[in-house]
Parts: structure tokens; C-alpha cells; sequence
């Protein structure tokens, strides 16, 4: 009696297996057929088939590494220079010559990767999860439908049973048959994704039989494109900020110089190039003494440009500029010069061709808010320019260095007279704007070409913004830069990179005739007279 009760449980058992290994093998041998149509429901039946080895089989499939033999139909797979059979995971037997490896069309490799996004629904990484329904619902195939709701039934993350939600209304807009009220539903959730391949599946209804899935859809189609438009604009007012403090970096050290000596200083822009050159030596010797120190060389680069191109700013200064106070043409043309040798000495030190300058690890990557795609480098920056312009403020309003500054900006005689050493005053004005602008070339080396040429991207737009908000003044360059800034990149989408700076240009010369100091002109008897 135990002996026929064992039996019984062994045929059970047998039977069991085989009728859980027939559908593999049904998979197996279409995946060995080798036409794409056979590789497709291959791919489709060995997901649901509960083969532990699915997912092994289907990778190698996706790399090019999965091989169907022609004299026996067997799949092996190749790693390495071995073979290992498909089916077992063991090496494989027989001859490897005349092997044909299975090749993906388009439509194939939809089915793979919604079979790929089938397979991680359950794992236990989020990650994979998340992009596992992000697959199945770039996929839209009806055939995952069930994986899908076993996966919502155990999700317990609320995103990705979000997404997991939306990729079910894929699944069930992609399936003719599905019951209205479902398609409706479905059309819902799909619009509250809004994006753009959202946008593509409530198009793909337009030839609906059901009127009402039709009306839904359109709906869902123009609430979609309201929303992409907002969003749009807002992404661009967000891309003008980013614009307007690079500008504000570039310019808030030649607000300084110009507006207390009145030196039009044409190599304002080497001495951002020299502190982008800066930040690139002191990388290079954290590269070579201290590579797992690396994303603190950004921070030590800051006050390292900002002492080189001070430096150089104060020599420039006192070598050439204090003998040309008072002829501004005269000045204008030997920083022209001074421009040109520091482009020619660092074309000759470092070489023509543009520097690496790597990016910190925490300047890396986006972060997605409400729809925006904000890039953490370009939210560094914007802050980091912020910052400059407050210690800047700081400095020039809370400090004596600061006090006597102002005072020969609005009345040099007087501040003379006063007992200011007005040539050290210049001096260190000239050295504290050089400065500056070596600080904004460390920031502009993150998302910059780091070259010789740096500075003559930014020389002219930095003029602009410091005539534009008016001479000497932080707030205007602040609120200019801002300004030039959102609006040049409201006006891309409509005329064009050029068009939009030419327009742009013309805007601040017709104002210029209206307000000769520009937005925030400074006050005193110096300025007045």
C-alpha cells in the first residue's frame, strides 16, 4: 500500500514537471525556428512559461549571445569562448560549428523588452521595478496585462505602483476587446502622465470604433498639450536663470572695475580663462596626489583663482592701466592687448586645444520637479552665483575696503581729499573685479570648453548687462543679467538663437537713448556733474 501511495505521488510529480516544462519547451524550440515572427512568440511564451532560466535566455538574446543550432534545434549560449545549452545552464554538447545567432528586428525587441520589464515586476530592487514598468509601458503589450495586476497587488512603493498603474492602461488601450468603461478609465490614467508618450497612445485612438473612446482621447490629447505648454514655458524661464547667472558671474567683477575707474577693461574675459585654467591644474594634482579627494578640488579651486587672476588683475593695474586714467580709448586698446598675450601665453603653455575639466559627483545628474528636468550642475551654479553676489554686496556695504570704494566711485577728488589713497584703492578695486571673474571661471569650466577663447564668449555679454543695469551697480547687474537672460531664451523658441540676440541688442540700445545710466544708475556729485 506505501509502495503504491509513493508511486502514485512520483507519477504526480513527473507529471507536474513535464506539463510545467512544455511550454518552455515550446518557447525554446520557436526561439531555435529563427524568424523573427517565431522569436517573438518565443520570447512571449518562455515569460510566462515560469522557466526559471527566462531571464538568463532573454538577456543573452538582447546581447547578441544566444545561438540556435540547425542540425538539432538546440539554443546554446555563448560566454566567453564556451557554449553552455540554453535550457540547463550546462555546458553544452555536441559540435559548435554552424551555429546561426538569433538576430532582433523592431518589433522583436518591443516584445524582448516588455518581456525584460514582465520578468522584474517582482524584484525585490525598486529600481529595477520602476524600470521594469517603465518597459512594459513604453511596450503597451496586452500580454502583460496579468503580470501587470499581480505586480499592483503587491506593490507597496506609491511611484511605481503609479507607473505600474499607468502601464496597465497601456496594456488595456493596446487590447481591442478590452471593455469601454475600462478604455475610458485607462484614458485617465494615461493623461495624468502627460508626457510625450502619453501624447502618442491617445493618438493612436483616433480610429477608435468607440465614439466615446474617441471624445476621451481628444480631450486627454488637448489637457496633455495645455499642460506641455505650461511646462515648456516655465523650462524656459528656468533655462533664462540658469543663462542670466552665468551672465551675472561673468559680469559682476567688470560692474566693479568699470564703474570705479571707468576702465574699459577688454581682458575682463582672460581673467575668467584664467581661473577656468586654474581650476583645471589644481584638478590635475588632486588627480595625480589625491584621486579619491576629487570632488573637493572644485572647492579648493575657488579661492585658488580667485588669488591667480587677482594677481594678475592688480598687475595689470599697476603696470599699465594707472598711467591711461582719464583716456578710456587709450585703455581700452592696450587691455585689448593685455587680452591677446594671455590668450597667446596660455595657447603656448597648455596648447590650443580644449582642457578636461571633470564634474564632482554632486554636481551630477537631475532632479525632476513637477515636470522640469533641473540638472544639479546647473542648480550649483545658479546658486553659487547668488551667493557670490550677496558676500560681493557684503564686502562693498559692511566693510571699510568697501566704504572707501564707494566713496571714489561717487566723488574721487573728494575721497582724495578725505585722505583715501585713492591709486591703492584702484589697485585693489581692479584686483577684487579680476578676481571675481576668476571665481566665475571656475563655475563656467562645469559647463564650458575649456580653452584659450574661454573669455571671448562672455566679454560683450558682460558689457551688455553692466551698461544695461547701469554702471557700477551690483543690483542692476543682478536684475540685468536676469533679464537678458529669461529673455533671450523666451525668445529662442520663436526667432531663432541669432535673431533672438540681435533683438536683444537692438532692445538695449533704444533704451540706452532713454536711460543713458541704464536701470539703477548711481548717485553722487562725481556722476551727477
Amino acid at each position: 500500500m506505501h509502495r503504491l501511495l509513493a508511486l502514485l505521488l512520483l507519477c504526480l510529480t513527473l507529471t507536474g514537471a513535464a506539463l510545467a516544462q512544455a511550454p518552455a519547451d515550446g518557447a525554446y524550440g520557436k526561439l531555435a525556428a529563427g524568424s523573427y515572427s517565431d522569436i517573438e512568440a518565443g520570447v512571449a511564451e518562455l515569460v510566462t512559461s515560469g522557466d526559471p532560466r527566462a531571464g538568463t535566455v532573454i538577456a543573452a538574446l538582447v546581447d547578441g549571445r544566444l545561438y540556435a543550432r540547425a542540425a538539432d534545434k538546440a539554443l546554446l549560449i555563448r560566454t566567453g569562448e564556451t557554449y553552455v545549452d540554453a535550457r540547463t545552464g550546462q555546458a553544452a554538447e555536441g559540435a559548435t560549428d554552424g551555429l546561426k545567432a538569433l538576430r532582433l528586428n523592431n518589433k522583436v525587441r518591443r516584445a524582448v523588452d516588455a518581456a525584460q520589464g514582465q520578468l522584474n515586476l517582482l524584484s525585490p530592487d525598486p529600481t529595477k521595478r520602476r524600470e521594469a514598468a517603465d518597459a512594459v509601458f513604453k511596450a503597451r503589450d496586452a500580454t502583460a496585462l496579468p503580470a501587470v495586476e499581480a505586480a499592483i497587488a503587491r506593490e507597496s512603493d506609491a511611484g511605481i505602483k503609479r507607473t505600474l498603474s499607468e502601464a496597465r492602461a497601456a496594456a488595456i488601450l493596446a487590447k481591442p476587446t478590452s471593455p469601454e468603461s475600462d478604455r475610458l478609465a485607462a484614458i485617465t490614467t494615461i493623461q495624468t502622465r502627460a508626457d510625450g508618450d502619453a501624447m502618442a497612445i491617445l493618438r493612436s485612438l483616433a480610429n477608435d470604433p468607440s465614439e466615446a473612446v474617441k471624445t476621451a482621447s481628444a480631450k486627454g490629447i488637448a489637457a496633455i498639450e495645455t499642460r506641455l505648454a505650461i511646462i515648456g514655458g516655465v523650462q524656459n524661464v528656468w533655462y533664462g536663470i540658469s543663462l542670466g547667472s552665468v551672465l551675472l558671474l561673468a559680469a559682476i567683477g567688470l560692474a566693479i572695475t568699470f564703474g570705479v575707474m571707468g576702465v574699459i577693461n577688454m581682458a575682463h574675459g582672460e581673467m575668467v580663462m584664467l581661473g577656468a585654467y586654474t581650476t583645471y591644474l589644481v584638478q590635475e594634482v588632486f588627480r595625480a596626489q589625491a584621486p579619491a579627494w576629487f570632488d573637493w578640488s572644485v572647492a579648493v579651486s575657488i579661492p585658488a583663482a580667485f588669488l591667480v587672476a587677482g594677481a594678475v588683475g592688480v598687475a595689470i593695474e599697476r603696470g599699465i592701466i594707472r598711467f591711461l586714467y582719464g583716456r578710456p580709448l587709450e585703455t581700452l586698446l592696450a587691455t585689448f592687448g593685455v587680452s591677446l598675450i594671455l590668450q597667446q601665453t596660455v595657447r603656448s603653455i597648455f596648447g590650443p586645444t580644449n582642457r578636461e575639466v571633470g564634474v564632482p559627483g554632486f554636481m551630477t545628474g537631475a532632479v525632476d520637479v513637477f515636470g522640469l528636468s533641473i540638472t544639479w550642475g546647473r542648480l550649483w551654479i545658479v546658486g553659487f552665483s547668488f551667493a557670490l553676489f550677496l558676500f560681493l554686496l557684503f564686502v562693498l556695504r559692511k566693510t571699510s575696503f568697501g566704504l572707501k570704494t564707494r566713496a571714489v566711485t561717487q566723488n574721487r577728488r573728494m575721497a582724495a581729499a578725505m585722505g583715501i589713497r585713492t591709486p591703492w584703492v584702484d589697485a585693489m578695486t581692479f584686483g577684487l573685479g579680476s578676481g571675481i571673474a576668476g571665481i566665475a571661471g571656475v563655475a563656467l569650466s562645469q559647463i564650458d570648453n575649456v580653452s584659450p577663447n574661454l573669455g571671448q564668449g562672455y566679454i560683450i555679454d558682460s558689457f551688455l548687462v553692466v551698461v544695461f543695469g547701469g554702471v557700477g551697480s551690483l543690483w542692476g547687474t543682478l536684475v540685468a543679467a536676469l533679464t537678458l537672460g529669461v529673455a533671450n531664451k523666451l525668445a529662442e523658441p520663436y526667432l531663432g538663437a541669432v535673431l533672438a540676440k540681435i533683438a536683444l541688442l537692438i532692445f538695449i540700445i533704444l533704451f540706452i537713448q532713454k536711460r543713458p545710466r541704464g536701470l539703477f544708475a548711481l548717485k553722487g556729485r562725481a556722476v551727477e556733474s
